[in-house]
């Protein structure tokens, strides 16, 4: 079966390399050390890009909110995503991130176990080696798709319990969050960000609405299903207007008629399947392209998933000797049937916008509210007196959301419309509150 590799380095696995970073230390697992300094300089340069985390990073100089925290994380990573304070120590915080970057471009101070082309055996291997360390436990979660805190919570189980608490910010994630409170089994307060306005709002649409838009002038489709909501609305409203024929399907009604009052034709997949030349599917769920869509698709279909989840094609399926793979360049693969036909997927049905397209920094800057957001939902559960958060998962605060949001505004010379001392008062506002009050209310 194919799988990604990367011509520019060699075949030897980084868990058998042995490495060691310029403080002499080896507690860290990527593809190639000698790239951290070109991975610094990428940072550097998106760093003047994106006020709102430069922002973050002032205010808390200084101030250290998150003292004495031991943070494991597994999330996706960019150039952009990785900015944050370049010095562990005097921060007060230690973290061990496991996640899926392009170079090694943290820290030498932060322990980093990822490098892009895991197998599924080494996603599981970096994520044990984030948590299983002698004489470190960790005391919070930064989560997106909920594996790191499900491995704690069923290997680990006594350190789970130690853990103050955990920030998710994926639709995959928080619904397994919610299964584990409704199950009784969740003892440690969450933090759910992928339901808070930046992440639906800004991360979701925008965000997706660039990259599926850069993947869409590669491949030019003229007609595709796609499946909303936030996610598919962005990329509906990209390639409508790139000319091409949308086809939205949903299973809720409320999205489903926003997308009719936008033009859109609402059909069931199996309606289209044989007629489409690119289905994007985002929705968070499982199987939603089967291997009998995959059978009925048009040759030379493109098939790839803009959802969190890399279980919404059924890529298993089609792991079978009577068909066969042929790797046609990194992240792209022609699937052949017997009779010759072939479809082409995409990143073995892994997310599109991380593998196969490119974004702004700026525009990633606007969508990594949500990385702003979760820094502050962080601080909030560490800080959090006993008894404010039951074991239970919760909301990130609205004004949390505004206040992020807000650091961007001066990039646009724009203005909030200040309240009077009554006009808060009749909205029922709290202009004392540690963060801005909801002035665009008015």
């Amino acid at each position: 079966a194919a799988s990604y590799t990367d011509s520019s380095d060699d075949e030897t696995s980084p868990r058998d390399k042995q490495q060691k970073n310029s403080k002499g230390s080896s507690d860290f697992c990527v593809k190639n050390i000698k790239q951290a300094e070109f991975g610094r300089r990428e940072i550097e340069i998106a760093e003047q890009e994106m006020p709102a985390l430069m922002a973050l990073r002032k205010r808390a100089q200084g101030e250290k909110p998150l003292a004495g925290a031991k943070i494991v994380g597994c999330t996706h990573i960019t150039a952009q995503t990785a900015v944050r304070p370049r010095r562990p120590g005097p921060r007060g915080y230690s973290p061990r991130p496991c996640f899926n970057p392009p170079f090694p471009s943290l820290h030498p101070g932060f322990p980093v176990f990822a490098w892009k082309g895991e197998s599924e055996d080494d996603f599981w291997w970096c994520i044990d080696r984030c948590v299983n360390v002698e004489g470190w436990q960790p005391n919070m979660i930064l989560d997106d798709g909920g594996d790191l805190t499900h491995w704690i919570y069923k290997k680990y189980p006594n350190m789970f319990k130690k853990i103050k608490g955990i920030v998710e910010e994926s639709v995959t994630g928080v619904h397994r969050l919610y299964q584990l409170s409704k199950a009784g089994k969740l003892c440690v307060p969450a933090m759910n960000v992928n339901d808070s306005v930046t992440k639906q709002k800004f991360d979701n649409l925008y965000c997706c609405r660039e990259s599926i838009l850069d993947g869409s002038r590669r491949l030019t489709p003229p007609s595709c299903p796609l499946l909303p909501p936030q996610v598919g609305k962005g990329c509906c409203a990209a390639l409508k207007a790139m000319g091409s024929i949308v086809y939205v399907t949903e299973i809720d009604p409320i999205c489903a008629l926003q997308a009719c009052m936008d033009g859109f034709r609402l059909v069931k997949l199996n309606e289209v399947i044989r007629q489409v030349d690119i289905v994007i599917t985002c929705t968070g769920n499982k199987n939603v392209v089967t291997r009998e869509h995959l059978d009925r698709m048009k040759n030379s279909c493109i098939v790839c998933n803009m959802g969190h989840s890399n279980t919404e094609i059924d890529v298993a399926s089609l792991r079978t000797p009577e068909l066969t793979w042929e790797r046609v360049r990194s992240q792209v693969d022609h699937v052949i049937w017997p009779d010759g036909k072939r479809i082409v997927l995409l990143a073995e049905g892994r997310l599109l916008n991380l593998s196969c397209s490119t974004v702004p920094t700026f525009v990633l800057s606007i969508t990594a509210t949500t990385q702003a957001s979760r820094a502050l939902a962080l601080i909030e559960l560490y800080n959090a007196p006993e008894g404010r958060y039951k074991q239970d998962v919760y909301l990130l605060p609205k004004k949390m959301d505004e206040y992020v949001a807000s650091l961007h505004l001066p990039t646009f010379d724009a203005h909030l419309t200040e309240l009077t001392d009554e006009q808060a008062k009749y909205l029922g506002l709290n202009k004392n509150g540690p963060f801005k009050p909801n002035y665009y209310r008015c």
